[in-house]
């Protein structure tokens, strides 16, 4: 979902307005070991291709640039990893406890998305570490690697 905005040309501010209503009953939630509520596609998006509702679409991160921005903005890359940490902090329940399903295999793509463009320590990487025995999510990367192969090469 690209913007006209110059400043913001990957429209992240709409992440910002769906997570700004609800992101301190998601850090509860996180902090009580279980979602409960409906967030998953703005606080821990997958790449574009993924999933095909209409919210899933809307919050799709369309590019490794995308994905790179998101990372490196001041509020969702701090959110991102918040949450993240928070749910490293959960213990003794696995990653379907915590969100059920379908969100357990949207976590897992989240992570595998972000870890492509973070330090090897990341908590992106801990995560998956802890909750898929460090194994990427498949998915994501060969759609991540055919949008890659469609660029220019200056660009993605």
């Amino acid at each position: 979902m690209r913007s006209t905005d110059q400043y913001d040309p990957f429209n992240l501010q709409r992440f910002i307005q769906a997570q700004d209503p609800v992101f301190e009953r998601v850090q509860r939630e996180l902090d009580e070991g279980r979602k409960r509520s409906h967030w998953m596609w703005f606080v821990f998006p997958q790449f574009a291709g993924l999933g095909g509702s209409e919210m899933s679409r809307r919050f799709a991160i369309q590019s490794a640039a995308e994905a790179r921005a998101y990372l490196a903005h001041d509020l969702l890359g701090a959110r991102l990893r918040i949450c993240t940490q928070l749910v490293l902090n959960i213990r003794q329940r696995s990653i379907a406890e915590i969100f059920g399903h379908p969100d357990d295999l949207k976590f897992h793509s989240s992570m595998t998305l972000f870890a492509q463009f973070s330090a090897d320590d990341c908590p992106f990487t801990q995560a998956l570490e802890r909750y898929f025995h460090g194994i990427l999510d498949e998915w994501t990367l060969q759609l991540l690697d055919s949008k890659q192969a469609q660029l220019p090469p200056d660009q993605g």
